[in-house]
């Protein structure tokens, strides 16, 4: 496994050296896989620093792909672009094939966020769509996605959704019943994907019964920060948080979860948050700020409920958990629906053989 240096956004060492790991060195991992890290580099927190830091260790990935032993298969995990190129090049060059597994709908994200504009937009589309036309297999977390490839004339695709394993997350016991305020908690990437300006003026707009938490960090926290502070809203911003004991003191205190996604960009329609099964897991109602498959999870486990992206629909939601919280009692229903359908183990079984078959050639 090849991954950077541990380090927070903007390429703050948040742990001790020997944790963290040192650049093109090779550690044995927590269930003895071997990872070998790559350079990082420092950057501000905006989409170009974070791009040049992708980059930057896109670049060292190749250099670390090439050492050690010869892989059967080299799988780029995408949500970061460049390293979709890195992983192609190492798989190349090292003579093995190439697994392109796409965390997210690119393209398509590129393209509704105006990443690039002009003619380099489409080169960069292209570049991407040729590096998933040449991968032996190009693995997806939707099947909404899948299709929308194999409508572009990819045969080789398949699924493996996003899991979590149920066993290291504590399902957590009710909310009270009786509370002065809803406690809403937000946790993940503050960033331009989520929207989550609506969701601090939801919060301005129910100010007299609910509390918003954020935790994390991304490109848009400074904007989020001033404009709670603008509105007056009762915003709490906390850092990521750190290790999995601290994670669960945010959910042990949230009355509900919120999962957002804008809801103007056609590719977040088969798009669905990695957090959605965590909240599920540790069975917390979910505010689903969501379309398509991501909806479709939240309403078939009814573990929540899902508005549209607008402050006025989050906050009467809100206000409606409020006066009557025991709309806030899913029971087991999401853990439930993870167990059945995102299960981790079961989950990695499936991929691995999908690899074996990959890693046979052709022929298979």
């Amino acid at each position: 496994m090849i991954a950077p240096v541990a380090h927070a956004p903007a390429g703050r060492r948040t742990m001790p050296r020997s944790v963290a790991g040192k650049a093109f060195r090779c550690d044995t991992g927590q269930y003895g896989e071997r990872i070998r890290r790559a350079p990082y580099l420092w950057h501000p927190t905006t989409r170009l620093g974070r791009f040049s830091d992708q980059c930057f260790s896109a670049a060292g990935s190749v250099l670390a792909g090439l050492m050690g032993r010869k892989p059967d298969v080299v799988i780029a995990t995408v949500p970061s672009l460049p390293i979709l190129g890195a992983g192609y090049m190492v798989a190349k060059l090292r003579g093995v094939p190439f697994v392109a597994d796409m965390r997210d709908a690119w393209p398509d994200i590129a393209r509704d966020a105006r990443i690039v504009q002009g003619s380099a937009k489409s080169i960069a589309e292209r570049v991407i769509v040729a590096l998933q036309e040449r991968a032996a297999l190009v693995v997806t977390v939707t099947h909404g996605f899948a299709q929308t490839l194999r409508d572009r004339g990819m045969r080789n695709v398949a699924t493996i959704s996003n899991g979590i394993e149920t066993a290291a997350r504590e399902l957590l016991p009710p909310p009270p019943a009786d509370s002065e305020r809803l406690e809403v908690l937000y946790l993940g990437n503050h960033g331009e994907s989520q929207r989550l300006e609506t969701v601090i003026q939801a919060a301005s707009l129910a100010s007299d019964s609910v509390r918003l938490t954020m935790v994390g960090h991304g490109v848009q926290r400074r904007q989020l920060i001033a404009l709670a502070e603008a509105l007056e809203a009762p915003v709490e911003f906390h850092e990521p948080a750190q290790g999995t004991a601290e994670v669960m003191s945010y959910y042990r205190r949230a009355d509900t979860c919120v999962v957002s996604l804008r809801d103007d960009w056609k590719s977040f329609e088969t798009t669905i948050p990695s957090k959605t099964y965590e909240v599920l897991a540790v069975g917390r109602h979910v505010t689903g700020i969501v379309l398509g498959e991501a909806k479709q999870i939240v309403e078939e486990s009814e573990a929540g409920d899902v508005v549209p992206s607008n402050p006025q629909a989050i906050a009467q939601l809100w206000k409606e958990l409020a006066s009557d919280r025991s709309r806030l009692l899913t029971g087991t229903s999401g853990r439930d629906w993870v167990e059945s359908n995102a299960n981790v183990e079961t989950l990695g079984r499936a991929y691995a053989e999908l690899l074996r078959t990959v890693a046979a050639g052709p022929a298979r």
